[in-house]
């Protein structure tokens, strides 16, 4: 409370991406990360999934930790895993700023950050480091994966399946990101033609190698008949889950000085949307395909929603914005 109190009101008289970029800096210090982590204490219960151990079922999700510049922090302040990226073949800026907008009034973010990453190459070297000098119990970590932005659409395959090669071996499990609104026409890849011509190869890359899970990202904009039809194309090309769900362009209910502006929305808006999307998946595949719930968990209510729903595990990002980094005490921790 501390933190939602006296903190972020100061914070959120800064631009919104250069506080992002201090705190990360502060985060990049694992020492003091083990010592707030060592003040919020151990939280949740181990699940198996995939093989995997995680101690607890609270993720950060992708686009915080873009760069895999933060991982030790993650795991002392207490998630149960991680999700880095996105990452995309070609290290790439990112949109034009300014491209990060608060909705404090609606606990929300907007954003089009565009995938600004350092490239697949330069992340699997710091991973590969990182490796070497931490053994993270316990704490699985997914690597998403993007299209690079200045990638035609029809060498989309080719990009996506550089970027698996290169860092197939230092991630547990890996997220095919068709689903952000900030790279244009990315979206027209969720089409089950589109789909599959990125996947197949991809699928046919993981099972030469050791056959990590992969998971395929969708937007909270589709129809229920769309997410069928990539339902059907995940079942057919044997993916072994669905992250639901990415930003939203929706705007219904939120108003404002900056809630037009262009980008996915974040947060608490998106709570419900994204709550109804797991709960159809989960009922159309009869509960069978594992689902990483995300989208506007900032409370343990979100949180307990989301696996009521029908989530194997759930996701934040927004709410260690709007929580800090005692999110994990506050989402996880029971009366």
């Amino acid at each position: 409370m501390l933190y939602e109190k006296l903190v972020l009101p100061l914070l959120f008289r800064t631009d919104p991406e250069w506080i992002h970029g201090a705190g990360m800096s502060v985060l990049k210090i694992e020492s003091l990360a083990k010592l707030i982590g060592n003040t919020v204490g151990p939280q949740g219960h181990p699940v198996k999934l995939w093989g995997l151990t995680f101690r607890n079922q609270l993720g950060l999700a992708a686009g915080f930790d873009k760069n895999a510049e933060i991982i030790p922090a993650t795991y002392h302040l207490g998630f149960g895993f991680t999700e880095i990226g996105t990452v995309t073949a070609q290290a790439q800026p990112g949109n034009p700023k300014p491209r990060v907008y608060r909705l404090p009034e609606y606990r929300g973010l907007i954003n089009r950050l565009g995938f600004p990453n350092g490239g697949a190459q330069d992340i699997a070297k710091r991973l590969k480091r990182l490796k070497a000098s931490h053994d993270f119990h316990q704490f699985p970590l997914g690597i998403n994966l993007g299209k690079t932005k200045v990638v035609d659409l029809e060498y989309a395959a080719e990009d996506y399946l550089a970027s698996f090669k290169l860092l197939e071996p230092h991630g547990d499990f890996f997220v095919v990101n068709v689903s952000s609104p900030n790279t244009p026409n990315l979206r027209l890849l969720q089409s089950p033609e589109q789909l599959k011509k990125i996947l197949v190869p991809l699928m046919e890359e993981n099972r030469q190698r050791e056959s990590k899970p992969v998971l395929l990202k969708i937007a909270p904009d589709l129809e229920p008949s769309d997410i069928d039809e990539i339902l059907q194309t995940i079942q057919d090309l044997s993916l072994q889950g669905i992250v639901a769900t990415n930003t939203t362009i929706d705007r219904s209910g939120v108003d404002g000085p900056d809630s037009h502006e262009a980008g996915g929305l974040s947060g608490a808006p998106l709570r419900d949307k994204s709550t109804e999307i797991i709960r159809h998946i989960h009922r159309a595949t009869g509960g069978k395909l594992p689902i990483i719930g995300v989208g506007g968990v900032l409370t343990k209510e979100d949180y307990q929603q989301k696996l009521d729903a029908g989530a194997s595990l759930v996701q934040t990002y927004t709410g260690f914005v709007y929580r800090g980094p005692a999110v994990v005490r506050h989402l996880l921790m029971k009366e």
